[in-house]
């Protein structure tokens, strides 16, 4: 809905507008943000949480560093390691979810739990 309604037409159109179909400036961006924050009844949101967002869902097919760094457009390792934070938590649910199916395994081993 927002591409067909707020964003340049074609393949190379920008995915924000100003009120003339042109690049969005400073002076118009901040009211047109304001409108669209506040017709999504949405509070506390800036732009830069888009961007954010963006970058941790692209962290989370685990690609390399390097390409994270290179989709973010970031010369340094430090801005993507931000992002690696769903990659670690993702981890955890792996290693947790690997350690009861390893937990019903066993007992079904061993259903008394007598070790024999």
């Amino acid at each position: 809905m927002h591409l067909n309604t707020y964003a340049g037409e074609g393949d190379e159109g920008l995915v924000f507008v100003g009120p003339k179909s042109a690049q969005l400036r400073r002076a118009n961006f901040t009211r047109t943000w304001s409108k669209a924050v506040t017709a999504a009844n949405l509070s506390g949101f800036h732009f830069h949480d888009l961007r954010h967002t963006g970058n941790t869902f692209a962290s989370q097919p685990r690609p390399t560093l390097r390409e994270l760094m290179n989709r973010m457009g970031h010369s340094t390792t430090w801005a993507a390691l931000i992002f690696q934070h769903t990659v670690m938590e993702r981890d955890r649910a792996i290693a947790d979810a690997l350690g009861k199916l390893a937990e019903e395994a066993l007992n079904k081993q061993d259903p008394d739990g007598s070790g024999t």
